[in-house]
C-alpha cells in the first residue's frame, strides 16, 4: 500500500474521514475482502468489501496471488436521485390492519 500510496501522492481524495479512520476502515476492508476472496463459492472469482466510499476488490488469476484493486467510490448526482425515490416509494406504502391481510 505504501508504494501505491506514494505514486499517488500528488493527487488529493476528500472522503469524510480522518486519516485514522481511513487507515481503519482500509485495515477492515482489506480483512472482509480476504475472508470473502478465501470463502468464495466453486465458481466465483472475487473477494469483495466496501463501504460508502472505499470499495476493495480480490480477484482471482492463474498465479498463486490475487489482483487486488481498491477504488473510491465517486459522487454521483443520480445517487441522491434513486435514494429520494427509493425514501419516497417507501412512504407512500398502504398501511392495512392486520386483520386485512
Amino acid at each position: 500500500m505504501a508504494a501505491a500510496m506514494k505514486a499517488y501522492e500528488q493527487y488529493v481524495v476528500c472522503i469524510g474521514k480522518t486519516p485514522e479512520e481511513f487507515q481503519a476502515s482500509m485495515v477492515s476492508l482489506m480483512i472482509k475482502a480476504i475472508k470473502a476472496f478465501e470463502n468464495r463459492g466453486p465458481h466465483l472469482r472475487h473477494g469483495i468489501a466496501l463501504d460508502r466510499y472505499i470499495t476493495v476488490i480480490l480477484s482471482q488469476t492463474d498465479g498463486p496471488r490475487p489482483l487486488c484493486g481498491i477504488y473510491f467510490n465517486l459522487h454521483s448526482p443520480y445517487q441522491r436521485q434513486v435514494a429520494a425515490r427509493a425514501q419516497a416509494s417507501s412512504a407512500v406504502k398502504e398501511v392495512r390492519p392486520a386483520s386485512e391481510v
